[in-house]
């Protein structure tokens, strides 16, 4: 077998991958149902959903698909709820300020790709700890979001870094569908919404079940930097 390629930059969906976002997402939505006098939505119901944004959480809350009357009103009340408290319970997942760490130390650049709008994208970003991406990609900064390729091959041309030269990893389908797609390495991460079993039917170059590792993977695969001369 040979060996794999060593990447020149790490790109990460957010939702679910470097971030644990579900409960502030479900309580923007349990806002919308305690305002109409129902019950919250179990945060155990909500919590896969949350990769899948305001389709999902509207989705297992009110019974609505995009399409349906009455969705975009909650879409809307939805935005607004999650914008006014976005960060309050949003924490990086166990490992993932080592894992950055040592993508630094390795001589990479990394990025993030979501769907999740700009407007939510930019504030969060800085106020969980990763203002220190090379890139981020939100998804509305291409005509097109995942699964399609576009923003994976924008944040690689920002980062002038070849696709092929990118790793990107993901904890939903369609992120390994916009990495391959997009002709990255993929990852597909089992620590995030999607539960453990589901990723090993999505065809990802690699199933890892923790931020470490990817890290161990990764220095598996970057050369150790020359020593100096004495």
């Amino acid at each position: 077998m040979s060996p794999i390629q060593a990447p020149r930059a790490i790109l990460f969906d957010l939702d679910g991958t470097l971030a644990d976002t579900a409960p502030d997402l479900a309580a923007a939505i349990n806002l919308l149902r305690t305002a109409r006098g129902l019950e919250p939505t179990p945060y155990e119901v909500l919590r896969p959903q949350a990769s899948h944004g305001a389709r999902g959480m509207i989705g297992v809350s009110f019974g609505l698909a995009p399409h349906d009357e009455g969705f975009e009103e909650l879409r809307q009340g939805f935005f607004t709820n999650y914008e006014a408290a976005m960060a309050v319970h949003s924490i990086l997942f166990e490992g993932i300020s080592e894992l950055l760490a040592g993508i630094s130390s390795a001589g990479l650049r990394w990025g993030i790709v979501t769907n999740k709008p700009a407007r939510f994208t930019d504030p969060l970003v800085p106020q969980i700890g990763l203002a220190l991406a090379s890139c981020i990609i939100s998804g509305d900064t291409t005509p097109h979001a995942k699964p399609h390729p576009a923003p994976l091959l924008e944040a690689a041309a920002r980062l002038g870094v070849a696709p092929e030269d990118c790793w990107y990893v993901g904890d939903d389908l369609r992120d390994i569908q916009a990495g391959r797609a997009a002709g990255m390495r993929t990852v597909a991460c089992q620590w995030g919404y999607c539960g453990p079993q589901e990723p090993a039917a999505w065809g990802a170059d690699h199933l890892l079940a923790s931020p470490a590792e990817l890290l161990a993977l990764i220095r598996a695969t970057v050369p150790s930097p020359t020593p100096l001369a004495a």
